[in-house]
């Protein structure tokens, strides 16, 4: 497993490489990457991407056409027609509930709690997260999401969580996760291991002289959330490009 900063995360399992919401690019609309580039060879040799949803910081066209043509793309329903209209073939869109294979891999979409519409003129797709499960590890990819019920019931046997702990700027809106919301997402889903994501990599430009502790602190903080609670998940926290090697 690689974090690659934001929401992208290289997730492999039984052999399959996944990504998700790849954002590869420094740039993405009014956001700039923080971290230093992405080198090419840090997304090279991907099966299939998974898209939460459509927003800019988690839907970046040019990102996708970074990773070939031939690279399978996994969507929410709604986004069809985008996708297609930016180079995309035969996108395979999923509502929450629904699931498709790759390989001996299977994806599943789960519900999220998240605007999905891409603004300002886009499409009102779904907000989704994923479990892609293998024959020996489930792993829970959230998305963008505010906390709900069913994550109780979500996966009886998680293996690793990749749990949103921030955004992009120095406030969160509506359907986000905090550090401390991210630990009760945690306290529901009981996961073994968990990873923090969304955090640490985008930051508008101009803001980071007066905000830059939001760049730095929301996974340290995470992690202290759920140790305070007492949960038994071991909790990892990456820097951008870092690896984990991790057992499942």
């Amino acid at each position: 497993m690689r974090f690659l900063g934001h929401s992208t995360v290289l997730v492999e399992v039984d052999g399959v490489r996944l990504i998700t919401d790849p954002i590869l690019r420094d740039r993405v609309t009014f956001l700039r990457r923080v971290p230093p580039p992405l080198p090419a060879e840090a997304y090279a040799g991907v099966d299939a991407v998974v898209l939460s949803h459509l927003h800019h910081d988690h839907c970046d066209p040019p990102s996708l056409a970074l990773l070939g043509a031939g690279t399978r793309v996994i969507a929410p329903a709604g986004s069809e027609e985008f996708l297609r209209r930016h180079g995309i073939r035969d996108p395979v869109t999923l509502r929450a509930g629904g699931s498709c294979t790759v390989g001996p891999v299977t994806v599943t979409a789960t519900p999220a709690v998240h605007d999905g519409r891409r603004v300002p003129f886009g499409p009102d797709a779904d907000a989704i997260g994923y479990l892609v499960t293998g024959s020996e590890a489930t792993v829970y990819f959230a998305g963008d999401t505010a906390l709900f019920a069913d994550m109780r019931t979500l996966c009886p046997r998680l293996d690793m969580a990749l749990i949103p702990v921030w955004g992009w700027g120095p406030n969160l809106g509506a359907g986000h996760l905090d550090p401390d919301d991210a630990a009760e997402a945690v306290a529901r889903l009981r996961p073994r291991r968990a990873v923090p994501v969304h955090w640490g990599t985008l930051f508008p430009y101009g803001m980071k002289p007066f905000f830059g502790d939001r760049l730095q602190s929301p996974a340290p903080a995470f992690a202290k959330a759920v140790e305070a609670r007492g949960l038994p998940t071991e909790v990892t926290v990456l820097a951008p490009e870092e690896e984990l090697a991790w057992d499942p």
